[in-house]
C-alpha cells in the first residue's frame, strides 16, 4: 500500500492527476474502467483511490466500486470526483464510506489537501490497529540464560528479512511469542499478524478458513491468508494441516495468489510465513502425512525454541513478569517470590514449559494466602506436604543402605543444582555451601560431568552423555 490508484474514464483527467501527484512525490497507477480498477486492487491494494462517479463502458459505476472496495478493503481511503456533482451524490458517496467528495473541475490545492488528510487518517488507523494487536498479544522476550540469549540472537538475525522461518520445540515453550517477536521487529510490524491454529480447525473447513469464500447470498468473506496481506501469517502446529490443504498452501507460497472457495477471481497476497511444530516433521514426511515440498518451502531458516528445562535460570524472571502481568490485568496480588519458592520452582519439572509456569503463577495468586511472599508450600506438588523439617523417602532411595542412599541423594541433588544455575559451578558451589575445588572433587567422585547442550552448560552422569 504505497501508491494512489486513479480511476477515471477520461484519459486527460487521469494523466493530469497522475502528473500532479508524481510532482508531489507519490507513485500512481491508472484505470479507465471498473474491470481495470478491480484487477489493479486485487493485484495490490493501493494506499488511496481517486474515483470518478461516472465511468463509460463499465460494468460498475463509481458508487458500485466504492461499495465493493469498502466491503473487501475497508482501510483504503477513497476520494470521489465527479463533473456532475450534486448534494445527493455527495451524501450517497459519504454514506457508502468515501473519505470526501470533490466536484470537477477541481482546484489542485484543494485536491492535495484532501489527499494529504486522507493518507494521514489512514496511517493513524493502521497504527492504532497495530497498537491494539500488540496490547492483546505481546511478543516480548524475557530471559538471561545462555539458551535464551542464543535464541534471541537467532531471532534478531531474521527479523528484517522475508525468509520463511520454522520454529520447533516442546508445547508451551514460547514458539508463538518468538513468531510475534519476529513480526514486531520486522519491516511488517504495522501490518497484520494472523495465526492459523491448524490443530483447532476442522479439516473440512480448513480451505474456507484459509482462502475465504464467495457466495451469492453472503458475497465475499475473506480468509486468513487475505486478512494477513502485507503482514505475517503464522502456521501454528503446521503438521496438523490436511494433506490436500498442504498442496494448495504450497501453490500459494509459489505464486503468491489463490482463488477463494466458490470464486473465480485470483487474489494476490504479499505474505511472510512463519511456521511452528512440536512434531518430528522428518518422521511425518516418512509416514506420508506431510509433504516434502512444503517442508522444503517452510524450513528455510529452522530455529529451535528451548524448553524451560534448558533455561531454568529464567524461571524467577518469568515468574516475576507473570505476577506483574496478573496484577495489572486481573488485579491479583503483587506478591514476591520467597527464596525457597524460587529454588523449588527452578528444580521442578515443567512438561508444559512456560505455559505451565504461567498457569501455576495464576493459580497461586488466586488461591494464595495474603499478600506476603509466595512460599514453597503454596506451589503444587505430586504429594501432600511433609511435616516441617522432614523429607518423605520413596522409590529407590528408601530401599538402599545408608552409604548408597547418601551417594544417590548427593548425585541427584548436585545434578539438579548445577542445571538450576545453568551449569555455573561457582554459583552452585556458593549455594550448596562448598568450596569450588571441593565441589569439583565431589562431582568427580559421583561421576557427574558438565557439557554443552543448546548453547548452555548442563550436568549429566559420566558415560551417559548424548552426542551433540
Amino acid at each position: 500500500m504505497t501508491d494512489i490508484l486513479i480511476v477515471d474514464d477520461e484519459k486527460d483527467i487521469r494523466e493530469l492527476i497522475a502528473d500532479i501527484l508524481k510532482d508531489e512525490g507519490f507513485a500512481t497507477r491508472m484505470a479507465a474502467n471498473s474491470d481495470d480498477c478491480m484487477e489493479a486492487i486485487n493485484s495490490e491494494a493501493p494506499a488511496l483511490m481517486i474515483l470518478d462517479i461516472w465511468l463509460k463502458d463499465s460494468r460498475m459505476d463509481g458508487i458500485d466500486i466504492l461499495k465493493t472496495v469498502k466491503r473487501d478493503n475497508p482501510d483504503i481511503p477513497i476520494i470521489i470526483i465527479s463533473g456532475h456533482g450534486n448534494i445527493e451524490i455527495a451524501v450517497a458517496a459519504i454514506k457508502q464510506g468515501a473519505y470526501d467528495f470533490i466536484e470537477k473541475p477541481f482546484n489542485i490545492d484543494q485536491l492535495m489537501v484532501v489527499i494529504s488528510r486522507a493518507m494521514e487518517t489512514s496511517r493513524l488507523r493502521r497504527e492504532n490497529s497495530s497498537l491494539r494487536r500488540r496490547d492483546l498479544h505481546s511478543g516480548e522476550m524475557l530471559g538471561n540464560s545462555v539458551a535464551f540469549r542464543k535464541l534471541k540472537d537467532q531471532l534478531d538475525k531474521v527479523t528484517k528479512s522475508n525468509g520463511r522461518i520454522m520454529l520447533t520445540g516442546e508445547p508451551g515453550s514460547g514458539k508463538e511469542t518468538a513468531a510475534r517477536y519476529i513480526h514486531q521487529h520486522s519491516n511488517r510490524a504495522a501490518a497484520p499478524f494472523v495465526t492459523v491454529n491448524s490443530a483447532s480447525i476442522a479439516p473440512e473447513r480448513m480451505e474456507e478458513v484459509l482462502f475465504g469464500r464467495e457466495t451469492s447470498e453472503r458475497g465475499i468473506e475473506k480468509g486468513l491468508l487475505e486478512q494477513a496481506h502485507g503482514g505475517v501469517i503464522y502456521f501454528d502446529e503446521v503438521a496438523e494441516m490436511p494433506l490436500g490443504t498442504q498442496s494448495k498452501i504450497l501453490r500459494v507460497l509459489t505464486d503468491q495468489q489463490f482463488l477463494r472457495v466458490g470464486g473465480s477471481d485470483k487474489v494476490r497476497v504479499d505474505l511472510r510465513v512463519v511456521s511452528s511444530t512440536t512434531r518430528d516433521l522428518g518422521a511425518e514426511i516418512a509416514a506420508g502425512r506431510f509433504r516434502q515440498e512444503l517442508y522444503d518451502r517452510l524450513n528455510v531458516v529452522p530455529i529451535p525454541v528451548p524448553s524451560l528445562a534448558e533455561r531454568r535460570e529464567d524461571v524467577p524472571l518469568l515468574s516475576e513478569h507473570f505476577i506483574e502481568a496478573f496484577n495489572r490485568t486481573q488485579g491479583l496480588p503483587l506478591r514476591e517470590l520467597s527464596e525457597d519458592a524460587m529454588a523449588m520452582m527452578q528444580t521442578m519439572e515443567w512438561p508444559g514449559n512456560i505455559r505451565q509456569l504461567r498457569n501455576v503463577i495464576e493459580r497461586v495468586l488466586i488461591l494464595g494466602e495474603g499478600t506476603g511472599p509466595i512460599e514453597a508450600r503454596e506451589l503444587p506438588g505430586d504429594s501432600a506436604p511433609a511435616e516441617e523439617g522432614r523429607i518423605v523417602l520413596g522409590g529407590q532411595l528408601a530401599t538402599l543402605p545408608l552409604r548408597e542412599a547418601r551417594e544417590l541423594f548427593e548425585r541427584e541433588y548436585l545434578l539438579t543444582q548445577i542445571n538450576r544455575f545453568g551449569g555455573n559451578i561457582s554459583r552452585t558451589a556458593n549455594f550448596v555451601g562448598m568450596e569450588r575445588s571441593a565441589l569439583h572433587r565431589k562431582l568427580k567422585s559421583l561421576g557427574v560431568v558438565t557439557q554443552t547442550k543448546a548453547g548452555a552448560r548442563v550436568a549429566t552422569l559420566d558415560g551417559t552423555e548424548d552426542d551433540f
